[in-house]
């Protein structure tokens, strides 16, 4: 995330303790569970690279520093891509709706294996410090056409969900992709993973308010 380790801290703190708020008010949804798991994941994950800053910044040592820093990559890099359209998948209540969600779960899935293959055959992932975020390099090929691939799983999965609210979120981070990308090219892990977990306060909010009249699909063809 932006800024310090002490933001990636308290903010990892806050978003999985709103994510476990999600997970307490399923009521019995369990096709929500992987989306109410969402902020904890991605609390956690802030949580990881708090480790990351201090290993950088000679408060832990070398060894805390690489096993936080591959279990970031390994979060940010191959779970999220297929996690994300898995979640999106299981709100969807007709096999209609849930066939027009395979493609990004199939997309985020073959960007996951292509990441996974680059983090374990790199001869050396390295993370350095920049002026409010760390940049992340695992000697990637043809970047951005896999950050595009990237993108369009997470956030098209989201964009194209039956429901409105999620779609709407889909929107908006898409919107954030855009906005961080043009501001930052070797801080877009770092600070886009960062606006991810903030914004996923946004789930806790739909799981603990939203009526069964709102939360109904938008679209159920």
């Amino acid at each position: 995330m932006c800024f310090s380790p002490q933001a990636d801290l308290v903010g990892g703190v806050v978003v999985t303790a709103i994510g476990v708020d999600a997970c307490r008010h399923l009521r019995g949804r369990n096709d929500h569970l992987l989306l109410a798991a969402l902020p904890v994941v991605l609390g956690v994950h802030q949580l990881i690279e708090t480790f990351v800053w201090w290993g950088l910044q000679g408060h832990v040592s070398h060894t805390v520093e690489r096993v936080a820093l591959w279990l970031y990559l390994l979060v940010a890099f191959v779970m999220l891509p297929i996690f994300v359209p898995l979640a999106v998948r299981a709100l969807e209540p007709t096999s209609r709706r849930k066939l027009r969600m395979l493609p990004f779960v199939a997309l985020g899935a073959a960007v996951s294996t292509v990441l996974l293959v680059t983090m374990l055959r790199s001869p050396g992932i390295s993370v350095a410090l920049r002026p409010y975020h760390l940049a992340y390099d695992v000697g990637l090929k043809h970047g951005g056409l896999v950050v595009a691939c990237y993108v369009v799983a997470i956030c098209g999965a989201l964009f194209f969900s039956g429901y409105r609210g999620i779609a709407i979120f889909g929107l908006v981070n898409l919107a954030a992709v855009v906005v961080i990308s043009w501001m930052t090219i070797d801080g877009f892990t770092s600070v886009w993973c960062g606006y991810a977990a903030v914004s996923a306060g946004a789930i806790a909010l739909h799981m603990r308010y939203a009526s069964p009249s709102w939360a109904r699909p938008a679209l159920l063809t």
